[in-house]
């Protein structure tokens, strides 16, 4: 819009020009001071109509999209919640479930290339490309982190974020810079809003998000780019990547299927969309109906599909994984090999591997097996809130045990490593010596849990719970709170809202339902705690709860946090584990509340 229009509009409508920049400029500091400036200039423009100076390139923000001061008066946003918005306004609003946005234009991704003028640099990244149900993230931070201290310049693109938008590119390790995030991404941006129309429109989130990286691991020029397959893989964003080094699927099971089909054969012929012709491609042991296509479609390219096996620990000398769980070690083979792959295809083999590795694995690959990390998957947490009283060694204190899992087969594990941390946990806890260690009367485990509608909580819930009996972990109540994130949508370090009383609660009663039918067919809750646990209800959050005996449905998860604090706090000799589960987006909300 032009300036000239921008100054003619009603004032209760005011419109701020902003300049559209092509530098850094947005992440420098003073750029709030000089936003500000501009917008009372523009302001007092408005008011008094004085005429206007012709702005450069003016990209004009509704107002509206300006963050609320005192008294109402708009504070300039900062250059980064202003690129927040920007990115957020590429999320398109039809649902996944109506499956018609599977594959949707995906030869546009080529033409956005060409229009930031990546179509040929990417050419040049040599990439791994990682696909699968679970375990593809933490595939590729094992393989990202192996190659790093094999002394490579890293970058890695993962999803979907916890806390920070910037979590996604990575950057020899570390989270890619504000100011680097803000210069690419203005970059991306404005490039593509000058030559985008309706007939072809903006990219939507992931498809920019994967624009970005790929700009960013081409401008700083990194060795190997690893890159997770947001969803599917046949018309993922990722997938405009002709010539990896080497492809990896990770395990498959049932998961989108609303998107990838309905038996395991669809989903892994999605998954297989990553193999290319002469590129080596390898996948770890899975069910018959999903390896059987994955080998026909590896022979229809005239590849070879090889059998990564789990990482034998025998070979770590004495080290541990940095990510927790024993699916990890299936992980982790997959990482290995695709690592070796690597170094060989791109000639930087023999200077790791020698006569005295062939058998055992290079110094490197250890170190990077055991420092790898990755946020929500199989992590403790204590909660901050209590400072010094949650160590690792008193008997009470308030923990979140976080991993993401939202399949069936993912919830197995978790519910495995779960029992796992907390048998292990039990013999750490320096308990009064009238009590033995092996009593887990001093800890209570507590499930905090959500998923979306799209999936199916029973089949989420049933072999969770099972797994969970099995290994002798009973849950002393649940928790449900609802799906909508009380954050940012992309990710930023606003306020969390407060509770609304207009919450719909609806799909929560359903999920807590099926969890009291589950258990009353098997044992997943311990009687004789209830008493204590609803004692500290009546004083914390009672009159927002809609409780079973044994589980509670809370309106958002603040007031899940502060209920699990207040019981906390009331049972100072009580180890409080809260298993927070069945959704990333879950966690990377309570991770941001916890430390705001």
């Amino acid at each position: 819009m032009p300036a000239a229009a921008a100054a003619s509009l009603n004032p209760v409508r005011w419109y701020c020009e902003i300049e559209r920049f092509r530098t850094p400029r947005r992440a420098n500091p003073s750029y709030s001071a000089s936003f500000l400036h501009h917008f009372v200039r523009r302001l007092s423009q408005s008011i008094f109509h004085l005429k206007p100076q012709r702005a450069i390139s003016p990209t004009v923000l509704p107002l509206e999209g300006m963050a609320g001061g005192e008294a109402g008066f708009p504070v300039p946003l900062t250059a980064y919640e202003e690129a927040l918005n920007c990115l957020s306004s590429l999320i398109t609003r039809r649902t996944r479930a109506d499956g018609s946005n599977k594959g949707d234009n995906f030869d546009l991704m080529f033409e956005y290339l060409k229009i930031l003028e990546l179509d040929e640099p990417i050419t040049h990244l040599k990439v791994i490309h990682v696909a699968g149900t679970k375990g593809k993230g933490s595939t590729c931070a094992f393989t990202e982190s192996i190659l790093r201290r094999c002394g490579f310049r890293t970058g890695l693109f993962t999803s979907p974020h916890l806390i920070d938008i910037r979590e996604r590119f990575r950057l020899d390790g570390m989270d890619i810079s504000a100011d680097k995030f803000l210069s690419y991404f203005w970059w991306c941006y404005n490039r593509l809003q000058e030559k985008t129309d309706d007939n072809m429109p903006m990219p939507n989130y992931f498809r920019f998000l994967s624009l970005l990286a790929f700009k960013i691991f081409v401008a700083e020029q990194v060795h190997v780019a690893i890159l997770e397959v947001g969803l599917g893989g046949k018309f993922d964003a990722t997938n405009v990547v002709r010539t990896p080094i080497v492809c990896g699927i990770s395990s498959l099971g049932y998961d989108h299927m609303e998107i990838l089909g309905n038996t395991l054969g669809e989903i892994a012929g999605e998954k297989a969309g990553i193999f290319k012709q002469g590129v080596p491609a390898y996948t770890v042991t899975q069910p018959e109906e999903a390896m059987s296509v994955l080998k026909a479609k590896a022979s229809q390219l005239g590849i070879s599909l090889q059998v990564a096996l789990p990482l034998d620990r025998g070979l770590l000398n004495s080290q541990k994984l940095g990510l927790d769980g024993e699916h990890q070690y299936i992980n982790a083979g997959l990482a290995v090999a695709m690592s070796h792959t690597w170094l060989q295809k791109t000639g930087h083999a023999e200077g790791i591997f020698s006569e005295n590795t062939k058998s055992s694995l290079p110094e490197q690959f250890i170190r990077g097996l055991a420092s790898a990390s990755l946020q929500g998957r199989a992590q403790i947490v204590p909660d901050p809130h209590f400072g010094m009283q949650s160590s690792s060694h008193g008997p009470g204190g308030l923990f979140f045990y976080l991993d993401g899992a939202h399949s069936p087969e993912s919830m197995v594990e978790c519910a495995r490593w779960f029992s796992h941390a907390v048998k292990e946990n039990a013999c750490l806890v320096n308990l009064p010596e009238e009590q033995p260690n092996n009593d887990c009367s001093a800890m209570v485990q507590i499930l905090l849990f959500n998923c979306m509608p799209v999936r199916d909580p029973e089949m989420l819930l049933q072999p969770f719970i099972n797994t969970c009996s099995d290994h002798g972990v009973l849950f002393h109540r649940a928790i449900f709170v609802p799906n909508h994130s009380v954050f940012n949508k992309v990710g930023s370090y606003t306020t969390p809202q407060s509770d609304s009383k207009q919450v719909d609660l609806s799909w929560q009663l359903t999920v807590q339902r099926i969890w009291r039918n589950i258990i009353n067919g098997k044992r997943g809750l311990a009687d004789d705690k209830v008493n204590s646990i609803d004692e500290a209800c009546e004083k914390g959050e009672r009159s927002n709860t809609t409780g079973l005996e044994n589980s509670t449905v809370l309106p958002s998860l603040p007031s899940a946090i502060k209920w699990l604090r207040e019981y906390a706090k009331q049972n100072q000799s009580i180890r409080v584990q809260v298993l927070v589960t069945g959704s990333l987006h879950l966690i990377g909300d309570l991770l941001r509340f916890i430390q705001t």
